[in-house]
């Protein structure tokens, strides 16, 4: 069975291709970002006076957890997960990036690409992550 979604509840994608498309018996998460279903970013704050803070760490939890729900929505979860790529567009966010992700994984997790990459679609994301995931025959919706 094959079946490209758009989950709903997540921030619409910039562009037309799904959140997931589970071909095979993979799930196989777009890249994703921390981007809210408002557009507003998980992790990007900006004060009065136009002050930016960006906060990897906020952003890595965020994008993590956008991925579970995508997974979820076809019957996978984050211990499904076989490989991750993430985009860094600053490889000095490798640390707090590496942290929260110890957070949810182990060396028992999914195997992991991290490269840096000169910008992502909008200048407040640190990161995006693309994903691949086993969806448990029981469970494939």
């Amino acid at each position: 069975m094959t079946d490209a979604r758009v989950v709903a509840g997540k921030a619409v994608p910039r562009g037309r291709f799904p959140h997931v498309k589970v071909a095979g018996g993979f799930a196989y998460v777009s890249g994703t970002s921390s981007r809210r279903p408002d557009n507003t970013i998980a992790g990007a704050e900006v004060d009065a006076l136009g002050t930016t803070t960006l906060d990897i760490r906020a952003q890595t939890q965020a994008v993590i957890e956008n991925i579970r729900d995508i997974l979820q929505a076809v019957g996978a979860d984050l211990g499904d997960l076989v490989s991750l790529t993430t985009y860094l567009v600053n490889m000095n966010d490798f640390g707090g990036y590496n942290e929260v992700y110890a957070e949810f994984f182990d060396e028992t997790g999914p195997a992991r690409t991290t490269v840096a990459v000169h910008q992502l679609p909008h200048p407040h994301l640190l990161l995006e992550i693309q994903a691949v995931a086993v969806v448990p025959p029981d469970k494939e919706r």
